[in-house]
């Protein structure tokens, strides 16, 4: 028997009320915990991932590195580098920067309504696609995806559209450090 994964059942302060099946929470449109992880390269280019094409929803659009759910018993931030392996053949550093809650509903009848923790990392080796989840990456600088999301809105997720201004915004209030 195949053991079907599961996602963590949360309220909308993060606080977890129980565990269901992945695509059961997305058919019902459950509040459950999801990760977001942002890549810079050392140009500070941005790693965007295009979703394989026959993903259960979203397949085929464009988006930040990483996304996906920790398991039931599984830290956001082990699980993000779990998924950075599984995803994309890498492994960085991660900083917890932020999180919100978002609810998009797609045409296929499925929901994602997630409470969602941004994180950034920084890596400029090779990257190793796992074809099964990734159709495609790229680097892109911050004006090059601003001119992207204005021109073609549609070719990126809808998380995409929320998390990425929250993190340039997150950017331009950091100060930066002057390491001696």
């Amino acid at each position: 028997m195949t053991h079907l994964p599961h996602v963590i059942l949360v309220d909308e302060q993060d606080q977890p009320t129980g565990t269901m099946e992945k695509m059961e929470a997305h058919r019902q449109g459950l509040l459950h915990r999801a990760f977001s992880v942002f890549i810079l390269n050392e140009h500070e280019e941005m790693l965007l991932q295009q979703r394989a094409i026959h993903k259960y929803h979203s397949g085929g659009l464009w988006t930040n590195a990483c996304c996906s759910h920790p398991m039931p018993g599984e830290h956001v931030e082990a699980a993000a580098h779990r998924r950075l392996g599984e995803e994309l053949g890498i492994d960085c550093y991660l900083t917890p920067l932020f999180s919100f809650s978002y609810r998009t509903e797609f045409d296929n009848g499925l929901t994602e309504h997630e409470f969602d923790h941004v994180l950034l990392g920084h890596y400029s080796g090779p990257v190793k696609p796992n074809p099964e989840e990734v159709a495609g990456y790229r680097y892109l600088s911050f004006s090059e995806i601003d001119r992207l999301l204005e021109s073609t809105p549609h070719v990126f997720t809808s998380w995409f559209h929320l998390a990425y201004p929250m993190l340039k915004q997150h950017l331009a209030t950091q100060v930066p450090v002057n390491v001696p």
